[in-house]
């Protein structure tokens, strides 16, 4: 896609600092990090959810990730970190290209993830488990 700007990171128009590629990923510091040393593993090819990727790149970003993940850890010392992808609007993806998040933690660190609970209803969890399962 000529106007992401994943895309033209990977092709080279636009700087980073890159940390890692292969012939299926590219991955590079993220430049509004929630902690220093924040990484982003995007695969070449463009898509723009998980849900959109290739199997082929699925499997390679994940891969890559995990080394990228292993790596970081020894950087610094400890094996904290977080995984997060964020898939459409409503989940807060900011870049429509298929990414995946490296956060390293800290002791002390101010980065909070952290959600609210919400409870089901009677047998709503049943419900929302049988409507899932068609679709699998």
């Amino acid at each position: 896609m000529e106007d992401c700007i994943f895309c033209k990171i990977i092709d080279g128009k636009i700087p980073a600092a890159k940390i890692y590629e292969d012939n299926k990923v590219f991955s590079f510091l993220d430049i509004m990090p929630a902690n220093k040393g924040h990484c982003l593993v995007v695969p070449r090819r463009h898509s723009v959810t998980l849900i959109e990727m290739s199997e082929d790149d699925l499997v390679a970003t994940v891969k890559a990730a995990k080394k990228i993940a292993s790596a970081l850890s020894l950087s610094f010392g400890n094996g904290s970190f977080n995984i997060v992808m964020n898939n459409g609007k409503e989940a807060g993806q900011l870049v429509n290209h298929a990414h995946i998040h490296i956060i390293p933690r800290f002791q002390k660190d101010r980065l909070r993830i952290k959600w609210s609970h919400v409870k089901y209803d009677d047998n709503e969890i049943k419900e929302y488990a049988e409507k899932i399962r068609k679709f699998i």
